[in-house]
């Protein structure tokens, strides 16, 4: 089970002293934190990619890069990074590279993104947005598994005789999961190649997600790729803590009033009722994400939403050491009990390369293009 956390890199003023910080300050506070999550024993680090204001992280790889060079250990990874508006030719280069620079821990989570005016930015129609991901996905997968491609699709030039440059670390591309809030479609698309699914959990009631992740299961057993409970989930989350309660409450609630995405909507007490967000003790995060398990089965990433909504630098490195030292351990232990032997880890360089070394090949699962089940 991996734990870790995700920033969206939002530009957000402090409610509590009207400090707005900088883009550099904001940048520079996540390689900060980053680092920290290594400090405290966290196994991933995951950066969004956003190209509207108030966010800042628009090249993740480049911040993650720069991170890989700062740390030893942590898995780097995104939270998302934009399928339908980016190059499938730069997103393999851009993440070999990657790979390279931090000896295999990069992995990545596609996603649609969901800012309209994002789309004819670079070109495209936010109405074509899972015909765009379903299209250059299947282009991303060949440009990773074959030297020379040929190629000719709806949305970009033709290809031929094209190799992307570098070649994957050890010939093994990175593992991807597909990231979605609402989209059965890439639930299915997750399913059809026996890859992640991202559910980001943290906006709507779990019968929602229980629906996406159900189906992902489902699928990723028809294909062939193992029983439903084989399946690599991953989930979101967000929590606020303190030693006492009621003390992670009232910091917290001037941060959540004014947040960007959720401010000045439901209260504090009807969002953490509806959705996973935890303002409390250690304790109180221990119960409330142990029991994740009994609504989504098990899974195999947890990430959760830490440096949001103006919080500033000091206030996050310290939820850091508590999410490190008290939580996080005890949350391993607990979903680890009962855990079917059957039911995989989450992929990492190290067992890809492994399984791939053991098959004799790095076989692709899925060659034909994904024909996704829209009923």
């Amino acid at each position: 089970m991996q734990f870790g956390i995700f920033t969206v890199g939002d530009l957000t003023t402090n409610p509590t002293t009207g400090h707005t910080p900088t883009e550099h300050e904001r940048i520079t506070a996540m390689v900060a934190i980053a680092v920290k999550a290594e400090e405290v024993g966290l196994d991933v680090f995951a950066a969004g990619e956003h190209h509207n204001p108030p966010f800042v992280p628009s090249s993740p790889t480049t911040l993650l890069g720069y991170i890989a060079a700062k740390t030893e250990r942590i898995i780097l990874s995104t939270a998302t990074t934009l399928i339908t508006t980016n190059d499938p030719v730069k997103i393999a280069e851009d993440f070999a590279m990657l790979q390279h620079v931090s000896d295999g821990r990069v992995d990545l989570m596609l996603g649609r993104g969901n800012t309209g005016p994002v789309y004819p930015w670079f070109g495209q129609d936010i109405r074509a947005g899972i015909p765009l991901a379903l299209e250059n996905y299947a282009l991303l997968r060949r440009l990773w598994r074959e030297d020379i491609v040929d190629w000719e699709g709806q949305f970009r030039t033709p290809l031929q005789g094209f190799t992307a440059t570098p070649r994957p670390l050890d010939g093994v591309p990175p593992f991807v999961w597909h990231g979605s809030i609402r989209s059965p479609e890439i639930a299915e698309q997750a399913a059809y190649y026996g890859d992640g699914f991202f559910a980001n959990n943290i906006f709507w009631p779990k019968e929602h997600y229980q629906t996406l992740i159900g189906l992902y299961r489902a699928r990723f057993e028809h294909y062939g790729h193992g029983a439903a409970d084989q399946a690599i989930v991953g989930l979101g989350g967000q929590v606020f803590m303190r030693a006492k309660s009621q003390d992670a409450v009232d910091e917290f609630r001037p941060y959540f009033d004014n947040a960007p995405v959720y401010g000045h909507g439901p209260s504090l007490e009807d969002f953490t009722e509806q959705t996973p967000l935890t303002v409390g003790s250690p304790q109180q995060i221990i119960d409330r994400y142990a029991g994740m398990r009994d609504f989504f089965g098990d899974y195999q990433r947890q990430l959760f939403l830490m440096d949001h909504a103006g919080l500033p630098l000091k206030t996050v490195l310290e939820q850091l050491d508590i999410l490190g030292g008290e939580v996080v351990p005890v949350l391993r232990k607990e979903l680890a009990k009962n855990r079917p032997a059957h039911v995989p880890d989450a992929p990492t360089h190290a067992s890809l390369t492994a399984a791939v070394s053991a098959a004799g090949h790095a076989a692709d699962p899925a060659p034909a293009p994904v024909r996704a089940r829209l009923g």
